[in-house]
């Protein structure tokens, strides 16, 4: 009997558990990707970009047989199961909190017609490293001791030519995948997923443990939008990873993004409040004033160079350096005292890579009220980070030219607040609470 594989997080072909099951039916599989409008109206428009660039990529490596819906997933779904006569759904399994909500809505209105859970986004899937006593961990440190003797399987040897597709144009249906208006400055898709990861494994590993905190070096991987969508499966990624540092630099990366997401599954109220619920009555600031220095941060235009920097790569591009995205979080709530919502929920709108889990959590680490999170009393001086991270000032030159000392009568902002006095505040803050 005909089986049904939906895509969500998964836009490939390669190392595809769901695919083999869904080819294991012995009948033909319908290839079905559901435009959710919840998720196209909360997601960003660069994100938007990727994931329909994606969604062509994988239409055309399954030569159109790729069937693109639109509405509700329990209502589309079902509906579909009913018009081919399918036995099964296939998916990659979704440990969101949304994703979650959303799958148990489908599942019920599936009736007798399994979902079927294959695999996940992840090396290991959010809940299967526990500690003894079966509860999560809070701490990276021990997770990644317990996630790296958990293990992965390998991985799975899936293509186009495993399953005999279902002709969309026999269903009926279909909608257009939009063009996306945002710019976007990375190749999106499987095809570039693998090239990106070749190119990087080939010119960048090795000196990844030295140089994946300089903002100013081409020195990250530029894979966190491919994981995001699934292009790629880490899997796929570990299976090149030796046992060199900045291979295990790397490979402790990818820890921190299961680490994360095993988080948000145990604890999905952190995806907006505090994971450590004691920092609840830490007061921020509010009002005309806040608001104004929030558009500031937003626009690059705080007068520390380094910050702006980072906003205004993050305006063009849709993404930011990882060491400069922990330095323009802590500007956010330690020296403006926003909360670290705003910032978040800003993130999200911009990057090509926000992911829940990662985003929410990292914003957290940074505030100190997270699992792992810095110490409270940890607030990064913008200008002393600068100087380590970005020593020569290329960074800084590329995205804010008037910060430049040589560009004499440039439009250069004055710093919007004092760090000195604003870390002695933020210290007072913390201090009340804790």
């Amino acid at each position: 009997m005909p089986a049904l594989l939906w895509f969500r997080r998964d836009l490939r072909l390669r190392d595809l558990p769901p695919l083999l099951d869904a080819a294991a039916a012995d009948g033909e599989v319908l290839g079905v990707f559901v435009l959710d409008p919840r998720l196209e109206a909360s997601a960003g428009p660069r994100r938007l970009r990727y994931l329909y660039d994606a969604l062509r990529v994988l239409r055309d490596n399954l030569d159109g047989r790729l069937l693109v819906t639109r509405g509700r997933p329990q209502e589309r779904i079902p509906l579909l199961v009913k018009t081919i006569g399918a036995a099964s759904v296939h998916v990659s399994a979704d440990f969101t909190p949304f994703g979650r909500r959303r799958d148990e809505k489908v599942r019920a209105a599936l009736g007798a017609v399994p979902l079927e859970e294959s695999g996940s986004p992840y090396l290991v899937s959010p809940g299967r490293v526990t500690k003894s006593d079966g509860t999560p961990y809070k701490v990276f440190s021990p997770f990644y001791r317990a996630w790296h003797e958990h293990g992965w399987r390998g991985p799975a040897r899936t293509g186009a030519d495993c399953a005999r597709w279902i002709d969309p144009a026999d269903v009926g249906g279909a909608v257009d995948i939009p063009e996306g208006g945002a710019d976007l400055d990375l190749p999106a898709g499987e095809d570039a997923a693998l090239a990106q990861w070749k190119a990087f494994t080939v010119n960048g590993i090795d000196t990844y443990h030295d140089d994946r905190s300089r903002p100013d070096l081409d020195g990250t991987s530029r894979m966190s939008a491919h994981l995001k969508f699934g292009t790629v499966h880490p899997r796929t990624m570990v299976a090149d990873l030796d046992s060199s540092p900045g291979a295990q630099a790397y490979l402790r990366e990818l820890a921190f993004r299961d680490f994360y997401a095993a988080v948000l599954h145990a604890w999905p109220r952190s995806a907006w409040w505090n994971w450590n619920s004691g920092f609840d009555a830490m007061a921020t600031d509010d009002g005309p004033e806040a608001r104004r220095r929030f558009e500031a941060w937003k626009a690059g235009r705080t007068g520390y160079p380094i910050v702006d920097a980072g906003m205004r790569q993050l305006a063009e591009t849709g993404w930011m350096h990882n060491r400069v995205r922990m330095i323009v979080a802590s500007f956010l709530v330690k020296d403006l005292h926003l909360p670290w919502q705003w910032g978040a929920r800003w993130f999200l709108e911009q990057l090509v890579d926000g992911d829940v889990a990662n985003n929410q959590h990292g914003w957290q680490w940074a505030a100190g009220t997270g699992t792992d999170a810095a110490p409270y009393f940890r607030v990064f001086n913008p200008t002393a980070q600068g100087a380590r991270f970005d020593p020569d000032g290329a960074y800084v030159r590329r995205w804010v030219p008037e910060a430049d000392p040589d560009n004499p009568g440039a439009d250069n902002p004055a710093p919007i607040v004092d760090h000195a006095a604003e870390r002695r505040e933020a210290l007072r803050r913390y201090s009340e609470i804790t």
